[in-house]
């Protein structure tokens, strides 16, 4: 297989518009790297410069220890899968997964070995002859994929594959692929936009935004230690709860206060953030950190407010929450003991020991 490295990568437009900054990054052998942002970010740019099907403005893109900048997509070992499948609507099932097969002069019989292959493990051993036009979304999406597993590539580039099925069945495509990665042990780069997508899927998450990288790290280290604002917004469902406010000191302790509430530092939080006593800074808590203080809680370090339920949601499960105090709101997720009702006061725990702290400047991480 092959490890993908991204040095120093630049895209600059016709028009002076910088779609990709300055970024660098590995994908080591055998790894499911996920790239991740909101639309415009720059992914689908990177991606399509690492396939070759755009044009580097200045960096180096390597595919195991050759430099590929000016290598042909066809060169390079690569095998993409498009978010709007690409398909050949007048070819059948079989065509379309042995076309780039045939491209290669491959014999007959080790062609239909390959495709057949392909099939079975994707399940579609049934579609081979039906057109495109023929099966839905999920299963042509199969058959994209199965047409990039024939080629056996080094290295499988995704671009935005599940975002034109339904939500169900992007959580069964999603297995699905995860499942292949096993199964193939290709080096795999995803661009997505959806951040459950590349919580769920990744060996390590690259976060970008304006065509820069913010973060780059396994899942649970990006969702418990976000490097800035942005990630810690973006990152998570739902998103994080931020507040801002100051340190003060008050008996002896530090305490955040955002002007309709103060709530107590830990002593470690305390320590690092000491600096900030008096001046601005911004505090986040996750959603699933906050508590209906009428029933036991899991807080480590407890502190709490009052608080308006201003939208109840009921997911089953669980009930997402929206909270109001006099100047700020919150999200809370909670579990489904009692559901409480639009207006009512509530008493809130939250765990102090969870929160995160940021420069209001910066916007980095603190704590």
């Amino acid at each position: 297989m092959a490890k993908i490295t991204i040095k120093n990568l630049n895209k600059y437009y016709d028009n002076g518009f910088h779609a990709v900054k300055d970024i660098s990054f590995t994908a080591e052998d055998k790894e499911f790297v996920v790239l991740v942002g909101p639309s415009g970010c720059g992914k689908t740019t990177a991606l399509r410069m690492i396939a070759g099907l755009e044009e580097i403005s200045s960096g180096e893109i390597y595919i195991g220890d050759v430099l590929v900048n000016k290598m042909p997509p066809k060169d390079r070992d690569i095998a993409m899968v498009f978010q709007n499948y690409a398909l050949y609507p007048h070819m059948s099932v079989f065509e379309n997964m042995a076309f780039a097969l045939k491209l290669r002069k491959e014999s007959k019989e080790e062609i239909k070995k390959k495709v057949d292959f392909a099939a079975k493990m994707l399940g579609i051993e049934t579609m081979m002859k039906s057109k495109p036009g023929q099966l839905s979304g999920g299963q042509r999406q199969r058959v994209a994929l199965g047409r990039a597993i024939v080629r056996n590539p080094k290295v499988f580039l995704f671009d935005e594959p599940l975002s034109n099925l339904d939500a169900k069945l992007r959580v069964a495509m999603r297995a699905e692929i995860v499942k292949l990665h096993h199964t193939l042990g290709n080096t795999m780069i995803y661009v997505t936009h959806d951040q459950v997508e590349a919580m769920t899927m990744a060996d390590r998450i690259v976060v970008m935004k304006d065509g820069v990288i913010h973060q780059i790290d396994t899942p649970l280290n990006i969702y418990n230690n976000p490097a800035n604002v942005f990630v810690a917004g973006f990152i998570g469902s739902p998103s994080i709860n931020l507040s801002t406010g100051k340190l003060i000191s008050k008996g002896g302790a530090i305490f955040f206060d955002s002007g309709d509430y103060q709530l107590p530092l830990t002593p470690e939080q305390a320590k690092i953030l000491a600096a900030y006593e008096n001046k601005p800074i911004i505090m986040g808590i996750r959603p699933e950190d906050l508590y209906d203080a009428r029933f036991d809680s899991m807080a480590e370090f407890p502190a709490g407010f009052n608080a308006t339920v201003d939208l109840v949601e009921p997911l089953g499960n669980e009930y997402h929450i929206i909270l109001k105090t006099a100047q700020h709101t919150f999200t809370a997720r909670f579990d489904p003991k009692e559901l409480p009702k639009v207006g009512e006061k509530l008493d809130i725990t939250l765990d102090m020991a969870k929160a995160h702290f940021f420069d209001p400047e910066s916007e980095a991480n603190l704590f």
